[in-house]
């Protein structure tokens, strides 16, 4: 009875995060306070990488978001500008302002992330796991019938 109420419980848990939550994995595990997300920041603004300073600054001048106020640009790679957060204590890799940290800080690390092609530090204490697995994914496609079917011959 117990194995069933569990199997219940995760088909609920599955269909609330694919439909309701429209996301593709579980996040998992906790923050174990490394720093590595407050330095080497790619950040993205209406869909892309920010990739110049005249970019940053126009956003910044324009955008209440208070996260753009808290950054700074330090390099620029063939991706964009890396960015790190100037509330972050580099000897104590903690917050400066953890009470007040803007919400893009309070939900890292999100699975947007990942859209983009970024990964989470070696040592970072969160994980993904994709919430339907490979089988599932590739039997549901495979159920579609395929259009135009002619064409892919």
């Amino acid at each position: 009875m117990k194995l069933l109420y569990k199997n219940v419980f995760n088909k609920i848990k599955k269909f609330y995060h694919l439909k309701i939550l429209k996301k593709r994995y579980y996040r998992l595990g906790s923050c174990n306070c490394c720093g590595a997300c407050c330095e080497n920041i790619y950040v993205r603004h209406n869909g892309s990488v920010i990739k110049t300073e005249e970019e940053f600054y126009k956003i910044k001048k324009e955008d209440n978001y208070p996260f753009y106020q808290f950054i700074n640009v330090v390099k620029k790679d063939d991706f964009g500008l890396v960015f790190e957060c100037t509330k972050f204590d580099k000897e104590k890799r903690l917050c400066k302002d953890h009470k007040n940290r803007p919400s893009i800080c309070r939900n890292y690390p999100s699975e947007e992330i990942f859209s983009f092609g970024a990964q989470l530090q070696d040592n970072c204490g969160f994980s993904f796991t994709p919430i339907q697995s490979f089988e599932e994914v590739f039997k549901k496609i495979s159920k579609k019938p395929v259009k135009n079917f002619e064409k892919l011959n």
